[in-house]
């Protein structure tokens, strides 16, 4: 018999809030709402607390855990992951996040050649015993056309990439968060820019996608609000944040907007479709 070394008493009394491992890769099914799931690698965190009186937590059952509970990671798989950390680790939290490129395949506006696009997601949640909370979040790329800069340019006008990252929590239906789906997310991105971005065009489409955009000017602040609009109108979401960045074309910096719902008071009693204030920051 081997000594167990992490279970040995520990006296000097100093719970630990978080202990477990981070940065582990790992191939995962994620959901897919058009085809059920896709393959993909994850880059994997997971954490327990850890009692005053234990030494240390037995890194090996993170790895154990994940390899044994065999679920498409979703929403709906975040607390069947959290509950099995607290079990396999006698803990009374238990903390779990992925990270990982989603494909979508795109089809170009006009020609409709199609290729796979990949966004960033991440799915993660917390477990104190008493509930569970569970996110989901998209990084999505879009193109964003100036509004000053066509108002004032004799010629075109200068435009950027730009990033919107939604953050969710989907509303607790009593057996598991409701499904909010990647894909759902990225359509409310892509709609609060300018233009999309595809990962594939032809000449008749980079002349569609670039007039679309100059047709649709928007600030970073335009982006945020038009997201966080789309989000306050689906009663799936408890909470959600939206940023906005762009990597300006003109400047050396980027410009960034953000709004969290936490900070928002209610809509508009006359007109649903204003929000009263929003917590904006932006250049």
């Amino acid at each position: 018999m081997l000594e167990d070394v992490q279970g040995r008493p520990d006296d000097r009394q100093l719970p630990i809030g978080e202990v477990g491992i981070s940065g582990l890769r790992y191939p995962v099914t994620a959901w897919d709402r058009e085809n059920g799931s896709q393959a993909t690698v994850a880059e994997v965190s997971m954490s327990v607390d850890l009692r005053a009186d234990v030494k240390g937590a037995h890194l090996s059952r993170f790895v154990e855990v994940l390899e044994d509970s065999d679920v498409t990671l979703s929403p709906q798989a975040i607390p069947v992951i959290l509950g099995n950390l607290q079990q396999r680790l006698a803990a009374r939290r238990a903390g779990f996040s992925a990270d990982f490129p989603f494909f979508i395949r795109r089809s170009a506006p006009v020609t409709g050649v199609t290729a796979r696009m990949d966004y960033q997601c991440r799915l993660s949640g917390r477990s104190d015993g008493s509930g569970t909370v569970t996110t989901v979040g998209v990084r999505v790329p879009v193109t964003s056309v100036c509004p000053c800069s066509k108002a004032i340019s004799d010629y075109g006008a200068h435009n950027q990439r730009g990033y919107i990252t939604l953050r969710v929590r989907p509303r607790d239906e009593g057996d598991g968060p409701v499904t909010v789906w990647a894909e759902d997310l990225i359509e409310i991105a892509e709609a609060s820019a300018s233009s999309p971005v595809f990962p594939l065009l032809k000449r008749p489409d980079e002349r569609y996608v670039t007039m679309q955009a100059h047709d649709h000017p928007v600030f970073v602040e335009d982006m945020v609000r038009a997201a966080a609009g789309a989000l306050s109108d689906d009663d799936r979401m408890t909470w959600f944040s939206v940023e906005a960045v762009n990597d300006e074309s003109i400047h050396n910096h980027a410009a960034f907007a953000r709004i969290d719902s936490a900070q928002l008071p209610l809509r508009h009693q006359d007109d649903p479709a204003v929000l009263r204030t929003a917590e904006v920051s932006g250049v």
